[in-house]
């Protein structure tokens, strides 16, 4: 059994987490840390739990986590990772971090979106960034995962095919997503009270979203130049999901059943990734609490565009899910260890 410790596990990442790691058959929670919650067994915290961990939450330095653990998730706000993760490598203990202080190659762009000067660039170069259907044989390898962001994951593996093939305009490329309540966070503001979200939706983070520069990054290194993209987030009053549409348009004549065949074989070994039948439009319903990612496209004939849609879990594919599923890679256990199930359905 690998020992396994979650620091910050009452967020709603970090029970994600506590859900999947606690029904793995190869994995020992030893470590779930909790300011708010600490003296608390975990199935008070989160009743859902109830028979499946009890484990009670601690309020532990990073130092008495790795201590216990041979790996360690972190459910953390950006700005707290890195040293964790300097002191998780002096100690060989290896790391998912499921926030944003690892995911970008140049640090000077996490400092503009962010707002903070990173510590230490040399480390943010050696993370992985934790896609698998991108990234499997560098994250098989890794000591540091940075797992990334929803929005992100929904949309890289909605275009991935098609800008690795070149067969999309890169700078016309137009993203309207939208996110369930969970995404902001386990937190009392009132944007996000029943009575603010209920009936109501809304873009937010327009022309801003820190999500941004990572999906360009991504797609960037796999078109081989600079992609800019327009992405607007929008807030949708449900729990969980994030359904992404995206319109870009065709630089080469190809057909819709050739874009088929392009994403059947790009995928062909991705267990998470489901291209669904034409006509049959990604559900979030369908995918909830699942690690599954589901895509979609027609072509518009009139307009030569493509238009795209993905829907995944924000907390499960889009978070805690795809780090599970880094962990097996890291680990050499199949992939869908401990995730093979379906979402819900209708």
């Amino acid at each position: 059994m690998l020992k396994v410790g979650i620091i910050g596990a009452t967020g709603y990442t970090g029970a994600e987490l506590v859900r999947l790691a606690c029904r793995h058959p190869r994995l020992e929670l030893v470590a779930l840390t909790s300011q708010t919650f600490s003296g608390q067994e975990m199935d008070r915290v989160y009743p859902s739990l109830h028979g499946f961990c009890s484990h009670i939450c601690e309020d532990l330095s990073p130092e008495e986590v790795l201590s216990r653990a041979e790996v360690v998730f972190l459910a953390l706000p950006h700005g707290h990772s890195v040293p964790i993760v300097e002191e998780a490598l002096r100690r060989g203990v290896r790391v998912i971090d499921l926030g944003a202080d690892l995911r970008f190659r140049d640090v000077r762009v996490y400092e503009e979106w962010y707002g903070l000067k990173h510590p230490n660039p040399e480390l943010a170069a050696q993370a992985v960034y934790g896609l698998p259907e991108i990234h499997r044989e560098e994250i098989a390898s890794a000591r540091v995962v940075a797992n990334p962001g929803c929005y992100p994951t929904s949309v890289i593996l909605a275009l991935a095919p098609l800008i690795k093939a070149g067969y999309g305009e890169l700078d016309s490329i137009v993203i309207d997503a939208k996110s369930g309540v969970s995404g902001a966070g386990r937190k009392t503001e009132i944007g996000y009270l029943f009575t603010e979200c209920n009936e109501s939706l809304h873009p937010y983070g327009v022309a801003r979203h820190r999500h941004t520069p990572e999906i360009e990054q991504e797609l960037s290194l796999m078109a081989g130049r600079k992609v800019t993209v327009s992405f607007t987030p929008h807030l949708v009053p449900i729990t969980r999901g994030i359904l992404s549409t995206i319109y870009v348009n065709l630089k080469a004549e190809v057909s819709e059943e050739e874009l088929r065949k392009l994403y059947e074989e790009f995928y062909r070994e991705a267990r998470f990734v489901k291209l669904l039948p034409p006509g049959l439009w990604p559900h979030t319903r369908w995918v909830y609490g699942s690690n599954f990612c589901h895509i979609n496209f027609t072509l518009d004939r009139r307009t030569g565009r493509l238009i795209l849609a993905s829907a995944i879990d924000n907390l499960t594919k889009g978070a805690s899910g795809q780090a599970l599923q880094n962990l097996n890679l890291m680990f050499g256990w199949p992939e869908d260890l401990g995730l093979n199930y379906p979402g819900l359905s209708p």
